[in-house]
């Protein structure tokens, strides 16, 4: 006679998670799930540019600077005039996508189409070494980025046509990065972008009926479950969301309630600038320096109470490429689980 045995739980081999602002649904696909360790030993193709043909080298005295900082310290400098010594300065992008004008000149077109003028600024951040990356950068000079980003956020503000500001920067060829040197940008419009606007919605949506935000409540339960904690310090926290788009993706949120990040303070700042750097190291490290993009989510600069959102960093590594379901359905594939992808983070 041959005995009955119980039953043994076996694990589906993929499973949807869904994204609590965006509500928007991912595959985490771990019947096709990779090692941590295997995305380490992709081959990188890294274009390599001398400095005598960078324009980003060879900027002195060609560009206008907008702000200039030298090792921690904002350079006081005169019209026409290349500060010597700087280590980070904005100046405008010779080829904008946004242009500043006294007007937007809304029109419709065939009584079906509008359009308007793309009115609004569009700024590099360069950093001065030829090849050097914030993840190698020490907390201060990552700190020093972020004073820059802060300066030039309050400053474009109060402008015309001003209604959001964007920040991100792109590293590699993959993700978008046509010059090598490491340099970010700032581009200003007069709209908000639709993820923003569904992400406004619905956090505020969550805040009249709780009377919660919506990312307090996902940073606590992160906190207490601890599954997907990269890093943490005194105010911020490094995580791998839940829902993840790609494999090790990443937030950089502080832990605070904060809805709009120009406002951050001197010592919140030292603490992004840590918390930061050192996700952006681990990546480096674990995955063998890969393309990726990183950027700012914040409320908007138009000047209505968003006091329910909470802003944050996402860094997102280049670590697949979309396909056809992808592009066809917006669900991203991810073939790693975040919890095994900040598991592997933290030993870096």
């Amino acid at each position: 006679m041959v005995k009955k045995t119980k039953k043994q739980k076996l694990k589906f081999p993929s499973e949807l998670r869904m994204d609590l602002v965006s509500e928007d649904w991912v595959v985490i696909a771990t019947g096709r799930a990779r090692r941590p360790e295997t995305f380490k030993k992709e081959k990188r193709t890294s274009e390599k540019v001398s400095k005598k043909t960078c324009p980003f080298c060879k900027i002195n005295g060609k560009e206008r600077p907008s702000l200039v900082f030298s090792h921690g310290k904002k350079v006081l400098f005169k019209t026409g005039e290349m500060p010597k010594g700087w280590t980070t300065l904005v100046v405008p992008n010779k080829f904008p996508a946004f242009l500043p004008h006294p007007k937007l000149n809304e029109r419709i077109e065939g009584k079906l189409y509008k359009k308007m003028n793309a009115v609004g600024f569009h700024e590099i951040v360069i950093t001065c070494d030829h090849r050097k990356q914030m993840a190698q950068f020490s907390v201060k000079q990552v700190k020093e980025v972020f004073d820059v980003y802060q300066e030039r956020y309050l400053n474009l503000m109060p402008k015309k046509f001003v209604n959001h500001i964007s920040i991100f920067h792109n590293h590699g060829k993959e993700a978008g990065a046509s010059i090598v040197h490491p340099h970010s940008q700032i581009i200003t419009t007069p709209l908000i972008d639709i993820d923003l606007q569904q992400a406004l919605l619905r956090a505020q949506k969550y805040y009249k009926r709780n009377k919660k935000c919506i990312y307090c409540q996902m940073n606590e339960w992160e906190r207490k479950s601890k599954k997907r904690i990269v890093f943490e310090n005194k105010d911020f926290l490094v995580i791998c969301p839940f829902a993840s788009k790609t494999a090790f993706q990443v937030i950089v949120s502080p832990k605070k309630h904060l809805a709009c990040f120009e406002r951050i303070k001197e010592e919140q700042k030292w603490q992004l600038a840590e918390a930061f750097g050192i996700a952006l190291n681990k990546i480096y490290k674990g995955l063998n320096d890969p393309a990726y993009n990183f950027y700012l989510h914040t409320a908007p600069s138009d000047c209505r109470n968003h006091n329910y959102y909470h802003w944050h960093w996402t860094i997102l590594p280049k670590t697949s490429t979309w396909a056809g379901f992808e592009i066809g359905t917006r669900i991203e594939i991810s073939t790693i689980e975040p919890e095994k992808a900040a598991e592997y983070l933290r030993k870096q």
